[in-house]
């Protein structure tokens, strides 16, 4: 802590970071053992929480993750968007395909940014706010990839055929960023997905995640 810093503000959002962290939620016993400090200080941290439905508790006294979250999470899938732009300009051009930023919404991939190539004569029609199960195509496969092997970079996905007949889709997910679970890809017409592009799908994730740290 610094001098510039509020410490109560800091225990709340470690509170929440750590409810966050945890299906089942914290009790204050559990609270207090993690931040180091007295059940009266969580105590007054959960009220305040709660007063702004940040957190909620359940009939057994753990607390949770609140709805008032929801509400602020709306505002990162613009803010994201903004930051990923250049990177998916650069390889849309570059590959002369269809590329795309998704992200993590529930159990499905939803695509929050897409940039189509200005250069080609045809291309993959693919909008923004399209959504698939994680488990189906590059983008969501990406990032399950990346869940299962959490200290490795998994390189990148590839897939054909599996969202639209004929088309086929590179991904690799999102590294290092707090917060944030999701992947960089593009989809194109093609039989095979040449080595390049996804090498290419790789550096354009990394520049992404670069530009959201």
């Amino acid at each position: 802590m610094t001098a510039e810093t509020s410490q109560t503000l800091d225990r709340g959002l470690r509170v929440l970071k750590l409810l966050a962290d945890t299906d089942h939620g914290l009790t204050v016993t559990e609270l207090s053992l993690k931040l180091g400090v007295n059940r009266t200080v969580v105590y007054r941290l959960l009220a305040t929480l709660e007063q702004h439905a940040l957190i909620r508790r359940d009939l057994g006294g753990r607390a949770r993750v609140g709805l008032g979250v929801l509400r602020l999470g709306r505002q990162v899938h613009p803010l994201v968007r903004e930051a990923a732009m250049p990177a998916l300009r650069s390889l849309a051009e570059d590959i002369g395909a269809t590329a795309h930023l998704t992200l993590v919404d529930g159990a499905d991939a939803l695509a929050v940014a897409v940039v189509e190539p200005t250069w080609t004569d045809y291309h993959v029609a693919y909008r923004a706010g399209f959504r698939h199960p994680l488990d189906r195509g590059a983008a969501g496969k990406a990032i399950l990839a990346a869940r299962q092997h959490p200290m490795t970079d998994p390189g990148y996905t590839l897939t054909h055929g599996e969202l639209e007949a004929g088309a086929c889709g590179a991904a690799a997910p999102l590294l290092g960023v707090t917060g944030v679970e999701g992947s960089v890809g593009v989809v194109m017409l093609a039989d095979v997905v040449p080595e390049r592009v996804g090498v290419r799908v790789v550096e354009a994730a990394r520049e992404v995640a670069d530009a959201l740290r």
